[in-house]
Formats: structure tokens, C-alpha cells, sequence
């Protein structure tokens, strides 16, 4: 999953109304919207830990005065949800599993995966009247056909900050069956646009697919979508491996393969691509993480 911690904003620049109050937070998107390269290109995670709470929140009180602005929605949307896989999930994994920390970690995870899924929903209804609302009751099969090439940043956020929800939650067992509306999330902005973002939406089904049997993974095609994403991203992008690693070659106790594929993602030069450097850097800190553990692991 790519780091874009205040995405940018679709279509800021075009008025949402004459009041000067409408017109200030049109500005105030569009200074948003240039912080985002800013953040995306950073070279420290712990600025960018402590910056982004300050600028998400930001745009949460413009979505009180302009409650249906799609960029707005769409930079809460992507924001929340990458700030917790990044500062949140990322950390309560790296904590020892049973600890007041890592349970701590792992309860605000899941709330701000809510908090994004919920910006995320939101954001699909300003083009879907309705969508929302039947994809919490399970209507995928109705309402996704009707999606574009448009909506597929909307359909990926939606699917990560949904999937991270489900994986952090204390009851997931009770939500198995959201699952299937997550994958219809990643399938169809797959069928739309399947080298959006240089693969990312590839790298989301590696985690998808590393799901046990029942639940409808497969190793096999964890793989495949591993080798579309390095194809599609030109191998500079450091999370397909510890997807790969974490999903496949550590349930399958093949240290081996596992630390191999962590060197490879700490192989990445991170220059390469600026724009997801960030997220570069925190997959290869999640990488030497695993590598001090595998001992432990395996």
C-alpha cells in the first residue's frame, strides 16, 4: 500500500459556491492539496508521524462546512487509513503480541481504519447516491458494476481501510463475511485500472490472497499478484516483498524464502521513486523488524 497521507485533492479548484466562507475552504484545499507530494517524498516517518494528525484533522473541519466536497473526502479517505497502517497496525506488530502497547496499538488501528472507511463511503455516494449504504449491507454484486476508472482510487481506499478494520478488529471472527466485499473492492478497480499507482492494487490482493483457504486465499495467487506488482511498480517498490514474505513464506515456515524476499525489499533504493519514498522506508523498517525476529518466527 502506497503512503499518499494527504492525497491529492480531486478537483479543489472548481467552486463550490460564492459565500467568501465557500471560497475559504476551497483555498484551504488547495493549500492542502500542495502539502501532499511534500509528505509523500519525506525522507523521516517520525516527522511525518507527528505532522499528519495536525493536517487530517485540518480537513476534517472543512468537511464540516463542505460536507460532500469529493476531495476532501478522498484526502480523509486515504489519509486515515495509510496514517494507520503506517503509525498503528505497523507498530502493534512490531510490538510483542500479548502487551498492553501492542492491544493499545491495535484498538486505535482499528478505529482509524473505521474513521477512513467511513470518509471512504462517503466519498463513493458523491458520484454513487446510494453506494455506501448497500456496500455495508453487503450489495457489492449491485452496485459496483456502475463504477468507472474514476472511482478506482475511492475503490481501493475503501477496500484497504475496510481490510484493515477487519484484521485489527477484537471480534473478526463475527465479520468473516465482510470479506467478500473487500475482495469485490480490489477485484473491480482491478478490472478498471490494474496498473493504477504502479501496482498497488496488486499489492493489496497479496495480502488478500494470504488469507487461510476458507476464507477464499491462495497462495498461488499471492504470487501471481506479487509478480504483477514488481513487474508493474519496475521492482522499486519495497512493500510487495514483506507483503510476500509475511502472507506466504512465514505461514509456510520457509525462513529461506522469507529472508530473502526482506532483503530484497531493503535492497530498494528508495531515490528511485520519490513520490513513495515514504512508504518505502516504512516497508523497509517493517522489514529489518522481521529480520531481528526471525528466530523468534520461525
Amino acid at each position: 500500500m502506497r503512503l499518499r497521507f494527504v492525497m491529492a485533492v480531486l478537483g479543489v479548484a472548481i467552486a463550490v459556491g460564492c459565500s467568501p466562507k465557500k471560497m475559504g475552504v476551497n483555498r484551504m484545499a488547495d493549500a492542502l492539496t500542495s502539502t501532499a507530494s511534500t509528505f509523500t517524498r519525506d525522507n523521516d516517518p517520525e516527522f511525518v508521524r507527528q505532522a499528519a494528525p495536525s493536517t487530517l484533522k485540518m480537513v476534517e473541519m472543512l468537511l464540516d462546512d463542505s460536507p460532500s466536497h469529493q476531495g476532501l473526502l478522498m484526502t480523509a479517505c486515504s489519509g486515515f487509513a495509510q496514517y494507520a497502517y503506517a503509525f498503528l497496525q505497523s507498530d502493534a506488530d512490531a510490538a510483542e503480541p500479548r502487551s498492553a502497547t501492542a492491544k493499545e496499538l491495535r484498538a486505535r488501528g482499528a478505529a482509524m481504519y473505521d474513521r477512513a472507511r467511513g470518509y471512504c463511503l462517503r466519498a463513493l455516494e458523491t458520484g454513487h447516491a446510494g453506494a455506501g449504504s448497500a456496500l455495508l449491507k453487503g450489495g457489492a454484486k449491485t452496485v459496483l458494476p456502475s463504477m468507472s476508472a474514476a472511482d478506482v482510487p475511492a475503490l481501493y481506499w475503501t477496500g484497504v481501510a475496510w481490510g484493515g478494520s477487519l484484521v485489527l478488529a477484537d471480534n473478526s471472527f463475527a465479520r468473516i463475511g465482510e470479506i467478500v466485499t473487500v475482495r469485490a473492492l480490489f477485484t473491480r478497480a482491478l478490472e478498471l485500472n490494474e496498473a493504477w499507482e504502479g501496482g498497488t492494487i496488486h499489492e493489496a490482493m497479496i495480502a488478500l490472497e494470504s488469507l487461510p483457504a476458507l476464507l477464499g486465499g491462495s497462495p498461488a495467487r499471492a504470487k501471481e499478484h506479487f509478480e504483477r506488482a514488481v513487474a508493474l511498480s519496475n521492482g522499486e517498490s519495497a512493500f510487495a516483498f514483506v507483503a510476500l514474505a509475511t502472507g506466504v513464506a512465514q505461514p509456510a515456515k520457509d525462513r529461506r524464502e522469507f529472508e530473502r524476499l526482506l532483503r530484497l525489499a531493503l535492497a530498494v533504493d528508495v531515490s528511485k521513486r520519490p513520490s513513495i519514498r515514504l512508504s518505502n522506508l516504512i516497508a523497509q523498517k517493517r522489514a529489518r523488524s522481521l529480520l531481528a525476529q526471525a528466530d523468534k518466527l520461525f
